[in-house]
């Protein structure tokens, strides 16, 4: 498969299955949870299912990385690639290490035997796990975005209005990544989109399966 097809479907794949691991770790943890609370009892299992699906989401979020910066070429700048690689890998990190506290807290009960110190460990593991991903994993994920972004600006390997809707979607996530958990979906939705792109480019899929192509003319 050539390096632009791997990008786009290891970046169709990471935007499911992080999207997907999201939505079980959004919907067992609410928005405004009290610290302490009894969503670790209810939410076990969504938790259980969204950290089986994490690592592979890493898996194919690396591959994306890998061959997206291989198709930078020689036209690769040193500076932002590194930041691009950077800041991807250490969203990587803190999105596992999230992802293993919130298995530990749901399998916590399983060893505590003071109710009271198990309300403690847990209370400190929420607000642990969602600093993690609110404050810093996303954070490092617009500037992944960023990063990017000028690179394609700099390269025009990339039209500019996806280039202008990367800077708006990056500076949203870093400013507003506190206001909601939700907004960490305009992550994978913006991995998503630029692999449906790249995949349109190739000529795998047609975003525009209405528009007739003019046919060759014969000639006499």
């Amino acid at each position: 498969m050539s390096t632009p097809r791997a990008a786009a479907v290891a970046g169709v794949l990471f935007a499911v299955l992080f999207a997907a691991a999201l939505i079980l770790i959004r919907t067992s943890i609410p928005e405004h949870a009290e610290v302490g609370t009894q969503w670790i009892e209810s939410g076990r299992d969504k938790i259980r299912v969204a950290a089986l699906l994490i690592p592979f989401a890493g898996i194919t979020f690396l591959w994306f990385i890998g061959v997206v910066r291989d198709g930078f070429g020689h036209l690769e700048d040193k500076f932002f690639a590194s930041v691009f690689i950077g800041s991807g890998l250490l969203f990587l990190a803190m999105t596992f290490v999230a992802s293993a506290v919130g298995v530990a807290l749901s399998s916590s009960h399983s060893f505590a035997t003071d109710a009271t110190a198990h309300a403690d460990v847990v209370a400190f593991g929420q607000v642990l796990m969602m600093t993690l991903t609110k404050t810093y994993a996303l954070r490092m994920a617009a500037v992944f975005m960023m990063s990017l972004a000028t690179i394609w600006l700099r390269t025009s390997l990339m039209p500019r209005w996806l280039v202008l809707t990367t800077y708006a979607v990056a500076l949203a996530v870093l400013i507003s990544a506190d206001v909601s958990m939700w907004i960490a979906l305009a992550f994978p939705a913006w991995v998503l989109i630029v692999s449906l792109f790249v995949l349109n480019r190739a000529g795998v899929i047609d975003l525009h399966p209405g528009d007739e192509k003019p046919k060759p003319s014969r000639q006499t």
